[in-house]
């Protein structure tokens, strides 16, 4: 699986030849002013709440693409008023076989409000099953005991991990994470876009590998195999 990194917690993931697009928030990231959203190739999009810097581009790159947004009930009903309709409505703990790959909504603790500041439903996370293997997203969250489910549900190749503590998991408890899903490979996201959430890169990766643990910090618009 080939991952792509497009700041904050915005990334692709090519599986069974389509392209799986996480949390779009790239024009107004500074970080990632070199980034094109007309070079941007999305098949799906997955949403894991509403709040702004995990939604900004859904609307523009779903209409370019025609990709197929899945979200919260609540994120679905607020683009088909923004005459979005290629939606499919999901909620915390149900799955749906896509064809290509199949997808378990995952428990996330953290808020979710959409930019007009209604109602943005549960946050989630995200299992993802292919043919070439599986990896979670664990969305916008706190470090929680119901993450010890993930590895009953699923063998990872790898795990998608906020760590830039503030408003999520910082390192350690993003290593905790790590540990309670069996993932010895994490992609870090959702830092360095604001001051409050700025890192220590060397540090991080030094405190992952203390664990066991394999820290990739993908730079904007690159990416990697996994």
């Amino acid at each position: 699986m080939t991952v792509t990194y497009f700041g904050h917690s915005c990334f692709s993931v090519d599986v069974s030849g389509k392209k799986i697009l996480f949390d779009p928030f790239i024009t107004p990231n500074e970080l990632a002013a070199h980034i094109s959203l007309a070079e941007i190739e999305a098949d799906y999009i997955l949403l894991s709440h509403g709040h702004i810097d995990h939604i900004a581009d859904c609307i523009a790159i779903a209409q370019s693409t025609g990709a197929k947004v899945v979200c919260s009930w609540e994120i679905h009903e607020w683009l088909q008023k923004q005459k979005l309709n290629n939606t499919h409505p999901m909620n915390t703990g149900g799955q749906w076989d896509f064809g290509d790959f199949r997808i378990k909504c995952t428990t996330a603790q953290h808020s979710s409000g959409l930019p007009d500041g209604s109602y943005g439903g549960n946050p989630m996370g995200f299992i993802v099953y292919a043919a070439e293997g599986s990896f979670y997203y664990s969305g916008d969250t706190a470090l929680t005991l119901d993450m010890q489910l993930i590895a009953d549900w699923a063998k990872l190749n790898f795990a998608v991990l906020p760590i830039g503590d503030n408003f999520t998991m910082g390192v350690e408890d993003a290593i905790k994470s790590a540990k309670m899903v069996g993932a010895a490979t994490v992609i870090g996201v959702h830092f360095d876009t604001f001051g409050f959430i700025r890192i220590d890169h060397e540090q991080a990766v030094q405190r992952f590998a203390a664990a066991g643990i394999q820290l990739h910090l993908i730079d904007i618009g690159k990416s990697i195999s996994l």
